[in-house]
């Protein structure tokens, strides 16, 4: 009976180990993407066809984390931390195809502008496009190291992002932002 326990075990860790690592598969996509979302402010057109293109793939990992997040859930009923760790990996890989649609919305956009006058105010969107990117991977480095430590230090940082967002709205609109 001990060898069938030590079985189920093994065989939920290989599965809790894949699920975890088509997540960080997908961060490593989402944050190459991100990168190439520079696009918008050295106005390369290649790089925006290519966050297109990717947008793909991690539409199916996210798909897949689903699929296989469920299936871990019916088969082994984790409870408590081994619970937490399956729905949690769902819920980021759900996040980060979501950011994954945006930034195709973000690349299409900059790809139409290309091919416009450049507006001075897009250099404004350099610290906040860092910053973001930076808490990005922070937050993914916390969620595959379980660092909650490093957790809590991002609810801040996203805070002075949205203050510095605002701040450049306001600078390149004036106050009370320009509404499209």
């Amino acid at each position: 009976m001990p060898e069938q326990g030590k079985y189920i075990i093994s065989s939920y860790d290989a599965a809790l180990y894949g699920l975890r690592n088509d997540v960080q598969m997908m961060s490593s996509l989402r944050s190459d993407s991100s990168e190439r979302l520079r696009s918008f402010l050295t106005r390369n057109s290649q790089l925006c066809d290519q966050v297109v293109a990717e947008d793909e793939e991690i539409d199916t990992l996210e798909k897949q984390v689903d699929q296989d997040g469920v299936g871990l859930l019916i088969r082994f009923h984790p409870v408590a931390t081994d619970m937490r760790q399956v729905v949690s990996a769902m819920k980021v890989s759900t996040n980060l195809e979501r950011i994954g649609d945006q930034s195709v919305t973000i690349a299409r956009r900059a790809k139409r502008l290309n091919s416009r006058p450049l507006v001075s105010e897009v250099a404004l969107l350099e610290p906040a496009y860092r910053q973001a990117l930076a808490i990005f991977r922070d937050s993914m480095r916390a969620f595959g190291e379980s660092d909650c430590t490093l957790a809590q230090m991002l609810k801040p940082r996203d805070k002075e992002l949205d203050a510095l967002t605002t701040s450049i709205a306001e600078k390149a609109c004036g106050p009370g932002y320009c509404r499209p």
